[in-house]
């Protein structure tokens, strides 16, 4: 497998290679992935958010477990929060911690998992973080949903002769 360091491309041309051509899903994503910022419309709607950081050595072992494999579960583990809630997930953002042992193609397969997991569940990629980390790898997933007013179920929301 070819072998590209990370510092060849830079952060922004990391990015660029990553995210080149990633399709988004939501109407209510106006700009996703490739700019300072996303640009989202709810439409009226409430905005649920959730956020999950994944940590090599607490969260997940590369030893066994393949980076498409660990970018999919990123994203589903994150998705389940504002389903949780009664929320439609509409979009995600990544934030990255990656010491210089990662190749950009490992990067590229991490993000094949995010990818997938995106189109699968017809969520947006609109955003994220990459940066230098001295050890390991360090994975953020931010969630946005969509839920009408009415329908937020909280953990409190529970009640005797729900069907669960």
């Amino acid at each position: 497998m070819e072998r590209t360091e990370i510092s060849d491309l830079g952060e922004f041309g990391l990015i660029r290679r990553l995210t080149k051509d990633w399709p988004t899903h939501q109407p209510s994503t106006l700009r996703g992935v490739g700019d300072d910022a996303a640009v989202l419309d709810p439409g009226g709607q409430r905005v649920v958010m959730s956020t999950d950081m994944l940590c090599e050595g607490v969260h997940f072992d590369l030893s066994y477990a393949p980076l498409k494999h660990l970018g999919y579960k990123a994203v589903v583990v994150n998705l389940s929060d504002v389903c949780a809630m009664n929320a439609k997930p509409t979009q995600v953002v990544v934030g990255l911690g990656l010491s210089n042992r990662f190749s950009v193609e490992a990067v590229e397969e991490l993000y094949a998992g995010i990818r997938l997991a995106c189109d699968v569940y017809q969520v947006d990629l609109v955003g994220g973080d990459t940066t230098s980390s001295p050890a390991g790898l360090t994975l953020g997933i931010t969630t946005v949903g969509l839920a009408s007013n009415d329908a937020i179920v909280g953990r409190d929301g529970a009640r005797d002769g729900d069907l669960l």
